[in-house]
């Protein structure tokens, strides 16, 4: 057992129970520090990212990283730093997931009974690439009361460093404890810190089947699991034309990299003449790379070679893997199916039970894709692109859970809350159980409703 992990974890559990008496006024307030801290800090913050970046493109030049990992890696372009900076201020103005009854009953006269929502404890929390997962967690974390160790890619260990020093100077203004929000750099940390079941409460990986199974099986805490992102979208018989282009045109090209990305497409066998060849041609003029089944591909060579001058390039047939693998690039997998039924079949076999799409103009079909797919999120004509903890008003999240339990899709405040029953006697002498059963004398259980949003006392 590493000390130093010990030593982390303690401190962890430590600053969560100091803090469980905090306001959630003052949690809000510390968000709003940290929104202030990140602006000012802002041009060291893009310095370390700026450092991670020119790194990271050595290790791409030799081959040894990912070019879809850099671009998750990048803080400086698009709007990722302002949206970051409003998840912060999102987070801050949404209700408190803490201190909230879902269950209240009078159990006899003065005898009340409240399950009320708390905090989960301390989280771990390991993810690749993306440095601005730092900050959606820290607040996450702080709105939800719960303490965090985060683990991020070696790739973005100098912009991690520079946020938590941001984050905790933040914190330092406030009444929670500087190191309610700590991160860790090293893989020995990360399994060091695996086996601190008495102070960590829940982990969180983010990345591929094989880093959350690896992860289960190296700990006794609690895993909730964030695996491939193997989005499908089906092209039904009654499938728009304009409607089909735009969603899977916007699914693969909107951020090639992310796990909510499309990465096989499934069309209706009575669309390859039609539907099938103007979503390709978008596509291939879009640079995406398609590999194609035998009917697929058929219906693209045979129909106007000449109109697609990226055909010779860009598609070929596929290989078995095709539809099992996590492209995160502009490559797209496409099978042809002769019923929902089989696209329903396709997806629930070979997907990560992430997000799925049908696009359809039949209201049955959208009914029954919705209820036959197994997965977190089942959309009807949107992009997959939209599972999202921001965009679904969560303000941020620490990932998109696969698994069943607890929590599932986009994990936001909802999810990183547990429940405690509090039992609170009115009575003059208390209530004991002995007094309570059959015979004479005995009192009996009233269980009655008792109206409570939030505990009376």
């Amino acid at each position: 057992m590493s000390t130093s992990a010990e030593a982390i974890a303690q401190t962890a559990k430590a600053a969560f129970e100091a803090s469980q008496l905090v306001s959630t006024a003052e949690r809000t307030r510390a968000l709003h520090e940290i929104r202030k801290e990140l602006d000012a800090n802002r041009d060291a913050i893009l310095k370390a990212n700026g450092e991670d970046m020119a790194r990271a493109e050595v290790e791409v030049a030799a081959g040894r990283l990912a070019s879809s990992l850099v671009k998750r890696l990048d803080l400086r372009t698009g709007d990722k730093w302002d949206t970051m900076l409003q998840g912060v201020t999102d987070i801050a103005t949404l209700p408190d997931p803490t201190g909230a009854v879902s269950y209240a009953r009078e159990l006899h006269d003065g005898l009340e009974l409240y399950r009320v929502s708390c905090p989960i404890g301390v989280l771990l929390v390991i993810f690749e690439a993306r440095p601005e997962v730092v900050v959606n967690i820290a607040a996450l974390a702080l709105k939800s009361g719960n303490a965090a160790i985060l683990k991020g890619g070696k790739e973005s260990a100098r912009t991690a460093a520079e946020l938590t020093r941001t984050i905790q100077a933040a914190l330092a203004r406030t009444a929670l404890p500087e190191t309610f929000v700590q991160t860790v750099e090293t893989r020995a940390e990360v399994a060091a810190l695996l086996s601190q079941d008495r102070y960590i409460d829940l982990v969180i990986p983010r990345g591929s089947n094989a880093l959350v199974r690896s992860i289960q099986q190296s700990t006794r805490i609690a895993v909730m699991g964030h695996a491939d992102g193997l989005c499908a979208i089906y092209l039904d018989e009654s499938a728009d034309r304009e409607k089909a282009t735009r969603i899977v045109v916007d699914a693969k090209i909107d951020y090639p990299a992310a796990c909510n990305a499309v990465e096989t497409l499934l069309v209706h066998e009575s669309l390859l003449e039609t539907i099938w060849l103007e979503v390709a041609s978008a596509l291939l003029a879009a640079d995406v790379k398609l590999l194609c089944d035998e009917p697929t591909l058929s219906a693209l060579t045979t129909s106007s070679p000449s109109a697609n001058p990226n055909l010779p390039t860009h598609v070929c047939p596929a290989p078995p893997e095709a539809y099992t693998t996590e492209h995160l690039s502009l490559t797209l997998a496409v099978r042809a199916v002769p019923s929902l039924a089989a696209a329903i079949a396709h997806v629930n076999e070979h997907g990560s039970h992430h997000t799925d799409c049908i696009v359809t103009e039949s209201a049955a079909a959208g009914s029954t894709f919705v209820r036959g797919v197994d997965s977190a999120g089942v959309f009807v004509n949107a992009s997959t692109r939209f599972a999202d903890g921001f965009r679904y008003g969560f303000g941020a999240e620490v990932g998109i859970s696969t698994g069943r339990i607890h929590a599932r899709g986009p994990v936001g405040l909802d999810g990183l809350v547990t429940y405690k029953y509090v039992l609170r006697s009115k009575g003059e002498d208390g209530h004991i159980v002995g007094e309570f059963g059959r015979g004479p004398g005995k009192k009996q259980y009233t269980h009655q409703p008792i109206q409570a949003d939030e505990l009376p006392f």
